[in-house]
């Protein structure tokens, strides 16, 4: 910290101050600064320290600090306004509108004391000759908080009635307070409207657009706009973070998140803020925060998680059911001084309604993954389609419905293939052993018995060995020797999902031979022995898989001849039956399973595709989901985009709400790859949104979750949506890993992350970013990436200002670029050098011979160019570099940075703008924009050089290359209107009279 010693040192300090970031540190330092100023004995300087504090203090949670500073400026101003300069008598006048705001905040100001500022503000503008448009903004304000709607309004209209001038907020900010006036009124579209110039940052200030996107977000969700909702949130969240002094904004976003199915993320964000439980210096604010607390508090408790662990004020643990009532009572009270103050009951009712809101969404995705931060896991919510309705009868108390009822629902479920069938018989298992335990008759048939285990073991998968045979034997008691069969069947292939199918086939053989000699007989029906004959088919595939490389021509044809002995079976002969539809279906997919083990995709695709079709005809949408899939897989292996579009659509539609969540997630997550493939950005990062979540909901949030998550970071980069992208990105990087993604999805998460934060002005970190990516591909065999990423890196540190490092950096690059053999990288390395040179360290021989080698690298290239079209890039390259040359020769002079005569660099610089334009003159219509700007750059210095001649000349030249060039053309009307330029400026020099 340098000592103040003058105005001058106080002054670059106040900057640096300036620059930190907002908090009780910030203003400490504005506060000793205000100190040192008074020791130097100079009025203004004490002015400027005054309202540097005062400036802090705004722009901080302890705004209750600005009045003192405030009052003593005002004090000065009345007894020598002479010792104000014009800046600090502008800003003097200007910060009367910050005392407005700040007295509303502050409930102990009385509100007489409010207006009488108010009519000591408008006395003082009209004093200074200022319009009125700040003072009625100030009179809407007071109106509006106090709940005077009359006054409001006609506040209102004058505000906006009045001229604007120098005391008038920026644009931004009444932009800002409109809409916050018509939002507050109901008329959503009208706030947004006006909120848009601010939105799409044609006007901004230190606190816009941060506090504009957080209030759109509840207008947005009323309007149903969910998407620009989310985009807002993102993108103002990320600015709001960092901002102490908006904790109102912030209260915005835990609100959206309460509201929007969020309530995890709302808690993360309670968590990153424990001070703002606590802060006193802005009490309206903390209104505002605690009002928002106490909704997410009782959403909580609502959902059943009122006692679980949450963030609080410091000092002790709290669960939700315990901080609801404590924020409540605190907010209540806080706006019980607000309206003993303002002697109305507007501000505590406004309070409780914003409490009492209500959720505007079900569930609205966000693509960030929730961090784990808070104890309390929020689980999804409304239920996800399919689960607790109806059509899962094994949700139902037993005891709700007789037992008999439950049979035939469950009878009927199974004889139809619905999805919930399993969960059905569960039900009467549950329904019986409760009529047991009462004490009741035994009420079930053997027959009843044999369908409940044989349905449980459908349920437990490879460990229902044991009770697909007690089913079998059940079934033979109630005289079905078939089922009995077609059970023991099903025993057979649980060996075969186990891995063991050589056990799986000799369980099955017997069942099989059976079967058959039983049906011919006329002992059993179709679809018992197509269910024998079903799991031999599933056995004898599941042989192929197994055999993998190893697979025989004998293996793969048995296969086929067991799923086509199923096919002959039941084909035209299945009738209303489902079953036997399904049968039929499965088997032309597993011929199709088998036909692309034979290496025969078209055949694989189609016959999946008919299965499919089959599985939909059949009423069985939900069966048709899987080989809709596998058929996405292979019209991709054949090049059939469109195709793979289709059959993952149809998946999707076809699986409705008995999709499990990771299968919903896998779907989106190919959509969201194909229809990215196809440029259809916008399409695919919503696909990889909804993969997200549903990855998120299916437990895989680190895995699939991440993946999803990448990828949609990836899809919002490429529409230029960088805050949006970058939260993403932030978001996931803890989960993308090398050992489970890969370390190149872990390089392309830094990377695409360093991209975003470049965009966004974050160069530190966009370099911190590049250079992590750059240190993990430093490893990989190709060492093309590790040089791209070296030079990003060294272009963010060169924007962050770290020169040095930005130098070290740019010859670290070149020296991979020399490695990989990549001359224009190379080459943009070397005059990026040039430049570092000539600025940090004011070298301008250092910059030149840089900049020289950058020259004859080029040269070398071009002459080893292996075919004319690498020449050509090159040569172009060349082109660039001869005049990037000659405008470090030019800065040299500007500069005075070298000991060369000025007109020598001039001429210098002439001579290489000259081979630039030789370098670009043989390629044609690709480089001309490039030579005509060569051209014009030497036409000026020509004319400075005292040679008008040679300049019109090169400027006419100019012309004649774009006279055909159409108007709509904007570079090339731009350099026609240079060129006219220079020629009037040298034909205006050479008609002067010359002095005697």
């Amino acid at each position: 910290m340098s000592p103040i010693t003058d105005f001058d040192s106080l002054r670059r300090a106040m900057g640096e101050n300036s620059e930190q970031p907002e908090g009780p540190a910030r203003n400490a330092r504005a506060e000793h600064l205000l100190l040192e100023a008074e020791k130097l004995n100079i009025p203004l300087a004490v002015i400027e320290a005054l309202g540097h504090q005062l400036k802090v203090y705004n722009y901080s949670s302890e705004k209750g600090k600005m009045f003192v500073p405030f009052a003593r400026l005002l004090r000065m101003w009345d007894e020598r306004p002479e010792d104000f300069d014009e800046y600090e008598t502008h800003a003097l006048h200007w910060v009367f509108k910050w005392m407005s705001a700040g007295m509303l905040g502050q409930p102990h100001i009385p509100l007489a004391s409010i207006e009488k500022w108010l009519g000591e503000m408008e006395h003082r503008y009209r004093l200074a000759g200022h319009s009125e448009r700040a003072v009625r903004s100030a009179e809407f304000s007071v109106a509006a908080h106090v709940g005077d709607m009359p006054r409001a309004e006609r506040a209102y209209a004058a505000w906006l009635a009045a001229d604007r001038d120098t005391m008038a907020d920026c644009h931004a900010c009444e932009l800002h307070g409109q809409g916050w006036w018509q939002a507050h009124n109901g008329r959503d579209e009208e706030a947004l409207e006006l909120w848009r110039p601010v939105l799409e940052g044609e006007f901004t200030c230190a606190h816009e657009p941060h506090t504009a996107l957080a209030s759109s977000l509840l207008p947005l969700l009323r309007l149903g706009r969910a998407d620009e909702a989310r985009a807002h949130h993102l993108r103002g969240f990320r600015l709001v973070r960092p901002m102490e002094s908006m904790r109102g904004a912030y209260a915005d976003h835990v609100e959206f998140c309460t509201l929007s199915g969020n309530e995890a993320r709302a808690l993360e964000l309670l968590a990153e803020r424990p001070a703002y439980f606590t802060d006193e210096g802005h009490p309206r604010s903390k209104l505002d925060f605690l009002s928002v607390v106490t909704l997410l508090m009782d959403r909580l408790t609502e959902l059943g998680l009122g006692a679980g662990r949450v963030p609080g004020p410091a000092g002790r643990t709290w669960t939700a059911a315990e901080l609801a009532p404590h924020a409540r009572a605190q907010a209540l009270a806080l706006a019980a001084r607000f309206d003993e103050r303002n002697g109305t009951e507007y501000v505590s009712a406004r309070a409780r309604a914003r409490m009492a809101r209500r959720p505007l969404v079900d569930r609205l995705p966000l693509g960030v993954r929730p961090s784990g931060a808070s104890p309390i896991r929020v689980p999804e919510h409304p239920v996800p389609p399919g689960a607790g309705t109806s059509a899962e009868p094994g949700t139902e108390s037993s005891g709700d419905v007789a037992l008999p009822a439950l049979l035939v629902e469950a009878r009927r479920m199974s004889d139809t293939l619905q999805p919930h069938a399993v969960e059905a018989w569960a039900a009467v298992a549950r329904a019986a052993e409760e009529a047991e335990a009462a004490g009741g008759d035994a009420v079930l048939e053997p027959r009843d018995r044999a369908e409940i285990a044989d349905h449980e073991a459908m349920a437990l998968g490879p460990g229902a060995t044991g009770l697909f045979e007690r089913a079998a034997e059940l079934y033979t008691e109630a005289g079905d020797p078939g089922e009995a069969l077609a059970a023991r069947a099903r025993a057979a292939y649980v060996h075969a999902l186990a891995g063991r199918v050589d056990e799986a086939l000799a369980a099955v053989a017997g069942p099989h031979e059976e079967i058959l000699a039983l049906y011919a007989a006329g002992g059993t029906g179709l679809r018992q022995t197509a269910s024998v004959l079903m799991a031999r088919a599933r056995i004898l595939t599941r042989r192929v898989h197994a055999a993998g490389e190893d697979l025989e021509d004998a293996v793969l044809e048995e296969a086929v001849t067991a799923v086509r002995a199923v096919l002959a079976l039941v084909e035209g002969r299945t009738g209303e039956d489902v079953r036997l539809a399904a049968r039929a279906a499965e088997a032309q997919a597993m011929l199709g399973e088998l036909a692309g083990h034979a290496g025969d995709v078209e055949t694989a695709a189609d016959l999946s595709a008919r299965a499919a079709g089959a599985f939909v005809a059949a009423g069985l949408p939900w069966f048709a989901v899987e080989y809709e899939a596998r058929l996405a897989q292979l019209a991709h292996h054949l090049g059939d985009v469109d195709g793979a579009e289709r059959a993952l659509r149809a998946a999707l539609e076809h699986g409705g709400p008995y999709l499990e969540p990771v299968g919903r997630a896998q779907l989106h997550l190919q959509l969201a790859e194909v229809t990215g493939g196809l440029g259809r950005v916008a399409e695919a990062a919503d696909h990889a949104l909804e993969a997200a979540h549903w990855a998120d909901e299916a437990g895989e949030g680190p895995t699939l979750g991440a993946w999803a998550r990448h990828q949609l970071g990836g899809f919002l980069l490429r529409r230029g949506r960088w805050a949006e992208a970058a939260e993403v990105l932030e978001s996931v990087l803890p989960d993308v890993t090398a050992g489970t993604h890969g370390e190149g999805a872990v390089v392309q998460a830094l990377w695409w992350l360093g991209d975003c934060l470049g965009e966004l002005g974050e160069h530190r970190a966009a370099a911190e970013r590049r250079l992590q990516a750059s240190e993990i591909a430093r490893h990989w065999p190709e060492q093309q990436d590790h040089a791209t990423l070296a030079h990003l890196a060294a272009s963010s540190l060169e924007q962050a200002g770290l020169t040095d490092e930005a130098e070290r950096a740019y010859a670290r690059a070149g020296e991979l670029w020399r490695t990989v053999g990549d001359a224009p990288g190379l080459v943009r390395s070397l005059r990026a050098r040039a430049w570092l040179t000539l600025r940090g360290e004011a070298d301008p021989d250092g910059a030149r011979a840089l900049m020289a080698d950058a020259v004859e690298e080029c040269e070398a290239a071009v002459d080893a160019a292996p075919d004319g079209e690498t020449r050509a890039r090159l040569t172009a390259e060349l082109g660039h570099t001869h005049r990037q040359f000659a405008d470090l020769l030019v800065r040299m002079e500007d500069e005075g940075a070298a000991d060369d005569d000025g007109e020598a660099l001039f001429e210098e610089a002439v001579a290489a703008l000259d081979r630039a334009i030789a370098a670009f003159a043989p390629l044609g219509p690709d480089t001309l924009r490039d030579r005509c700007r060569a051209e014009l750059a030497a036409a000026w210095l020509e004319a400075d050089l005292g040679r008008p001649a040679d300049a019109a000349a090169r400027a006419r030249a100019v012309l004649t290359a774009h006279g055909e060039a159409p108007e709509e053309d904007e570079a090339a009307r731009s350099l026609r209107g240079e060129a006219e330029r220079l020629l009037n400026t040298v034909t205006e020099e050479k008609q002067e009279p010359v002095e005697n």
